[in-house]
């Protein structure tokens, strides 16, 4: 009776496990014997009847990830799956991280007689070669020169969960140059990101989803709401967990997450795969989208109306962030300025999609290289002439400028100065807080302002008061700081207008 043919999977495993070697760690040398799990992970990616385009495999750290990219890579590169002529890369955010799954797979190559014969290692390069096949691998980091002009069939996206915003200039080139190819593959092998606005939690999110059957994704991660120290917790994030993950070093992190509240984020993200930002935002995400309904289309002529303005530096964001109490809810626009010169290379600087959010309305491009403060300034002309606005509450730094502009319009506004320090920041974060934890907030989901609540950290003072840091926060905060700036608590006047800060007319 004639054997069942191995599925297309099954062959590559039995590919890793006659020729590969286990290539650091306890049992370094032994030839690989694959887990369960892992040769699951590898029947999923090989036996789709779709043809996979796109493996996201997710799971805590020390659960040997690069390993298993390194045996995928060797299959591409000498194994079955082998394209002759082919490139292949892997891709990191830094040489160091560049560097390692190239050192573990050469370490690989070095340790199995009939692989080494007929693989070669330039480890000044960080390239594998095949001669017989023409195929050639090389490690490539965000920071090294451009990856345009490539033509991969195989690439491994090693800890994508690092690149923070939507884009990354080396993933979008690499994914963009497979085009070429009849069958490329992409594997992404990486801990979450902390946050859902970053690219790996945007494409296991559209993954899950199941947009694309060509693109599948396995998700180790251990439930927000499960006891982050209980072991049966810890396993759901560590498959490897009791095997050649310490169990006792696991228990040893578990213990002092628990003991020292600082260490529970950063253990939550990298033990348990969670999306936990570990530099602690001040709003919860969950508290941000419980508020994402859109203001009331009446509420800004219904109510008084205040507005916060955070001026950027010329080539910056500049928001303004309008807001109105109206049956019980404070009803919030964002509005934001950026100059039109540039907006591409800021995007990639950034990585959030300044020109995409610009071109879907949500900022607007001024001409020039510089943020056009006499557009500002008529903005907030019209804002005060179509509503009851109350106060313009401002930061004073580049102030000047827009007064300026202002005076030259021949126009006064309702200015009242708020500080950037713990006096004015203190309560107008506490009215904010108040407003979030208790759902009394509707901002509409503006994506710009999304970012900014996002990246937003308060840092406190010795008495306990708090205030935004730009210097601690991950991004651009600029649209929290304008919306925690209609918060002021200057007292107003029935007219809405401060006499000390009235723009002379000219």
């Amino acid at each position: 009776m004639a054997k069942a043919r191995l599925s297309r999977g099954s062959s590559n495993i039995r590919w890793i496990e006659t020729y590969c070697r286990i290539p650091e760690g306890r049992f370094v040398g032994q030839p690989v014997r694959l887990r369960t799990w892992q040769k699951k992970e590898i029947r999923r990616i090989y036996d789709n009847p779709h043809g996979t385009r796109t493996a996201i495999l997710s799971f805590a750290r020390k659960n040997a990830k690069t390993s298993l990219a390194a045996f995928l890579l060797l299959l591409h590169l000498c194994g079955p799956e082998a394209v002759p002529n082919s490139q292949l890369f892997s891709t990191a955010l830094s040489r160091d991280q560049a560097a390692v799954l190239f050192a573990l797979a050469a370490k690989i190559v070095r340790m199995s007689p009939e692989i080494s014969a007929v693989v070669g290692v330039r480890d000044s390069g960080k390239q594998l070669y095949c001669d017989e096949l023409g195929t050639l691998y090389r490690a490539l980091s965000a920071d090294a020169p451009t990856a345009f002009g490539l033509s991969p069939v195989f690439v491994v996206h090693d800890e994508l969960g690092q690149v923070r915003g939507e884009r990354s200039q080396l993933f979008e080139a690499m994914e963009t140059a497979a085009g070429a190819q009849a069958r490329p593959l992409s594997i992404i092998i990486s801990t979450q990101a902390p946050t859902d606005k970053d690219l790996l939690s945007i494409l296991i999110d559209d993954a899950l989803a199941g947009h694309d059957p060509r693109v599948v994704v396995s998700l180790y991660t251990a439930p927000p709401a499960d006891d982050p120290f209980l072991v049966k917790t810890i396993k759901k994030a560590n498959p490897a967990y009791g095997d050649f993950l310490n169990a006792e070093e696991v228990k040893r992190q578990a213990d002092e997450a628990r003991r020292m509240p600082a260490r529970e984020a950063a253990f939550r993200n990298l033990v348990l795969n969670q999306r936990i930002n570990q530099v602690s935002p001040f709003v919860a995400p969950s508290a941000w989208k419980a508020c994402g309904l859109p203001p009331a289309a009446d509420a800004f002529r219904r109510g008084r109306v205040r507005i916060g303005l955070d001026l950027s530096a010329r080539h910056d964001l500049t928001a303004l962030v309008y807001a109105t109490i109206v049956d019980g809810a404070r009803h919030v626009r964002a509005e934001f300025f950026a100059p039109r010169v540039g907006i591409d290379d800021r995007s990639l600087r950034d990585r959030v999609p300044y020109d995409l959010w610009a071109a879907q309305g949500y900022i607007t491009a001024t001409d020039g290289a510089s943020v056009d403060y006499e557009t500002v300034a008529i903005r907030l002309c019209e804002l005060c002439d179509e509503y009851d606005v109350e106060a313009i509450a401002y930061d004073r730094w580049r102030m000047d400028v827009l007064k300026a502009e202002l005076a030259r319009l021949n126009v006064e506004l309702p200015l009242v100065p708020f500080g950037q320090g713990f006096k004015d920041m203190t309560p107008a974060l506490e009215g904010l807080e108040s407003d979030l934890l208790n759902a009394r907030l509707r901002h509409g989901n503006n994506p710009v302002l999304t970012m900014c609540a996002a990246n937003a950290v308060v840092v406190p003072d010795d008495a306990g008061n708090r205030k935004l840091s730009k210097a601690r926060s991950t991004g651009r905060i600029d649209g929290l700081v304008a919306l925690a700036m209609t918060y002021t608590t200057t007292s107003v006047e029935p007219t809405g207008y401060w006499p000390a800060e009235r723009i002379a007319v000219i």
